[in-house]
């Protein structure tokens, strides 16, 4: 299947929707990346896994098993408000495959504290799942049994809930279960969070040991916190995911989120306990992930030392951003220390070509995700398809339909392998997708991925202490709301940029730590009003954790997401000691980007500056060219040259010494006549060719104000215009690729 096909399976009705990210585009994920390495090299195709969902059923979130009442305390939210007359299942935390059609389901400590969930019982579920797939199928969740956790042996040696009784059944309150693997005995092992501890139970659920703590790392709920000592683990993050090793000897649970005195925000440590012994090895690996307020979800041991970590964040529905499955090999780390990953599932983004589960809310499409705020289980089968599943958080999650509790969903996802070609069109997402998310953030960088977006571009500028973050402008009143926040008032300032006074907020008056207190918001709110609706919500995201992002990202072309930084203002940044090219140079250094065959272009409005990354890296650089004026650099030293000179033949010559390609504004190549439609093509495109240099167009829009006339939809200024058509013409003329804000309507176009 070509990728042009692939693409425009997806009808253009949902290619061209502003507020729905998941039903926009397939992206395949990228399971074996020496797959993606034969494809280019062997041939003109590249082989790729294109996850699909090939089975789902849920629960309804509503259901009630026997039992006391649950939920007195339990947060009113969706229209729901307990007491409910039974034990509610708020969704499932862990799950393991009993490979005869059922599954142990457990739940986790019911409401999300100990202070509301004392009435909820810790089960573990015998559920068996009638799929609907392709062939049919009800789709819903049979409960079987359960078995209720329990210390009838009195193991603890501190106060639970149901301390007087015979049976000592365990709740919410004494424990927050996340995790389960079953041992080759039969016991259960699970991970909890107020410990954190490690709790074995035999098959019925009795507790057969004291609680497993890990030393020198207590949570806030740790019930033996001493008087006056500092919890090192935040709350509610700790053993979230737990795997086991093959011969089930070894387990290795995870701390879900940092720990409260790390430096590095975005270091997850996975640990190693010894079961035959009865502690932990003091063996232990640090994970990174794609942004500091990321957690780990679950962990599926697929062979020995290789695990799958779920990765997600806190957002729902539209809002999502990191839904994702990865693969680490414990024996395998990088540079800095971290074990190496790889993306297997993007969540986000799944072909559902059968229709399963149409109609059930958002991410139920031809494009199905599951854009859960608490994405908590992953489990390779028998056969090598994934279950996939959520906690639900009942009553509070309503990812699928606002204002209605989400359903507990089980999906099952096939990883099928195709070979695509891959297009000769470069589509750069200018900005990321800041057609449907406020520009530079990691939501607009991730749905530009899902959009079929070959690179996804950061403007780099940089804090006072030196850390390179993705702004569009150093002045940020604009793009975050530095504006509204009182304790920043004084940080006001009128300065000289390139020559132009501006008045605002700068990223170089603020520490990267306070710059992190700030949100981001849309740009241009009365042309993408759709936009606003995210305002407030992500933060500024650093140029490391865009070049993280898409290398661990894979575009439509089964290949390796590329990153298209443009230094911003750089001779202005050298002038107050914040040079911005060997930081540059050193994020691609630890990313293992600074590559010649890596999928990284530099660029810049700047001549200077490129040259001097040329030296520093070996990466692609692209000539960034206005339609009028001069390169800041030669009016600070005095070089008369215009751009106009550099897209001669000979300036596109002396461009081709230093430089790979060039990125043109439209009018360059092809200028508007006086009424505003497309005039005739320069000779520009055939000259740089001539030189040796690709070309890229900036910037391709969709709304009218941003269109020649012939392509204009009406007189609405904001309303969408033919972009697909402009596109097309440009290509005529010989342009290699472009950028846009809207890539799920250009990709159809290339």
């Amino acid at each position: 299947m070509s990728r042009t096909s692939l693409r425009r399976a997806i009808p253009r009705t949902l290619a061209i929707a502003t507020a729905v990210a998941t039903a926009i585009a397939l992206v395949p994920s990228a399971a074996v990346a020496a797959d993606n390495d034969q494809g280019r090299g062997s041939g003109p195709t590249v082989k790729t896994h294109v996850p699909t969902l090939v089975a789902r059923a849920t629960l309804s979130a509503d259901h009630l098993e026997e039992g006391p009442a649950s939920g007195a305390l339990a947060s009113a939210a969706n229209g729901r408000q307990g007491p409910w007359e039974g034990q509610v299942i708020p969704g499932f935390s862990a799950a393991i495959d009993n490979g005869d059609g059922t599954f142990w389901a457990q739940p986790d400590n019911g409401f999300g504290s100990k202070g509301n969930s004392a009435d909820f019982l810790l089960r573990n579920y015998l559920v068996r799942p009638a799929w609907q797939t392709a062939e049919g199928g009800d789709g819903s969740i049979a409960i079987e049994r359960f078995i209720s956790y329990n210390d009838r042996n009195d193991v603890l040696d501190f106060e639970i809930v149901n301390d007087g009784t015979s049976d000592r059944l365990l709740t919410g309150a004494d424990f927050d279960i996340e995790s389960v693997v079953r041992a080759k005995d039969g016991t259960f092992w699970v991970g909890e969070e107020f410990g954190p501890f490690l709790l074995h139970f035999d098959a019925e659920g009795t507790l057969l040991e004291k609680p497993y703590s890990l030393t020198g790392a207590k949570s806030p709920q740790n019930p033996y916190l001493a008087s006056g000592e500092t919890p090192r683990v935040r709350a509610s993050r700790g053993f979230e995911a737990l795997a086991a090793s093959t011969n089930g000897r070894y387990l290795y649970p995870v701390i879900e989120g940092s720990y409260a005195d790390e430096t590095d925000l975005r270091r997850r440590e996975i640990h190693e306990f010894d079961t035959k012994a009865g502690a932990y090895t003091g063996r232990t690996w640090d994970y990174e992930t794609d942004q500091e307020a990321n957690v780990i979800g679950d962990a599926f041991t697929v062979k020995n030392d290789v695990l799958l970590l779920v990765e997600r964040d806190d957002f729902e529905g539209d809002q999502s951003v990191t839904k994702r499955v990865y693969e680490i090999d414990l024996k395998r780390t990088d540079a800095r220390g971290f074990v190496e990953k790889t993306l297997v599932l993007d969540a986000l983004h799944i072909a559902n070509p059968d229709a399963i589960g149409t109609g059930d809310g958002y991410g139920t499409g031809e494009v199905f995700s599951l854009p859960v705020q608490s994405f908590e289980i992953v489990v390779q089968l028998k056969d090598g398809r994934l279950l996939i599943g959520n906690d639900n958080n009942y009553p509070g999650n309503d990812a699928r339909i606002p204002g209605s509790p989400d359903d507990t969903e089980f999906d099952i996802i096939d990883l099928r392998k195709t070979r695509i070609e891959p297009s000769d069109v470069t589509l750069v997402a200018h900005r990321g997708a800041s057609g449907h998310r406020p520009e530079h953030t990691l939501a607009a960088y991730e749905t530009a991925i899902v959009q079929c977006a070959d690179y996804i571009e950061p403007d780099v500028v940089a804090t006072k202490d030196g850390v390179l973050v993705a702004r569009h402008e150093n002045e940020i009143s604009g793009t975050t709301d530095v504006s509204s926040r009182a304790e920043f008032a004084d940080r006001r300032a009128t300065k000289v940029i390139d020559g132009v006074r501006v008045t605002g907020w700068f990223t170089e008056d603020f520490t990267f730590a306070e710059l992190r207190t700030l949100r981001a918001k849309e740009r241009l709110p009365l042309t993408r009003p759709a936009n606003t609706a995210f305002d407030g919500l992500y933060q500024v995201p650093t140029l490391d954790e865009v070049i993280d992002l898409a290398r661990h990202s894979v575009s439509c072309d089964g290949r390796q997401v590329g990153v298209y930084p443009e230094t911003k203002h750089p001779t202005y940044f050298d002038s107050i000691g914040l040079s911005l090219e060997e930081p540059l140079a050193a994020a691609l250094q630890a990313n293992d980007v600074d590559r010649t065959d890596a999928p990284v272009i530099l660029q810049s409005f700047e001549v200077a500056n490129l040259r001097d990354l040329d030296e520093l890296t070996n990466v692609k650089i692209a000539q960034l060219i206005s339609p009028s004026g001069r390169p800041y650099d030669f009016v600070a030293a005095g070089d008369p040259r215009t751009y106009a000179d550099l897209v001669t033949p000979a300036g596109l010559a002396e461009i081709a010494g230093y430089a790979d390609g060039v990125g043109l504004e439209k009018s360059v190549m092809i200028p508007r006549t006086a009424a505003g439609n497309l005039g005739q093509p320069t000779s520009v495109i055939a000259d740089a060719h001539a030189a040796g240099l690709t070309v890229h167009g900036w910037t391709f829009r969709l709304e009218n104000q941003f269109l020649p006339v012939e392509f204009r939809s009406s007189a609405d200024p904001s309303a969408p215009g033919d972009l697909v058509g402009e596109i097309g013409v440009f290509l005529a003329a010989g342009m290699d690729g472009f950028f846009s804000d809207q890539p799920d309507v250009a990709v159809t176009a290339g």
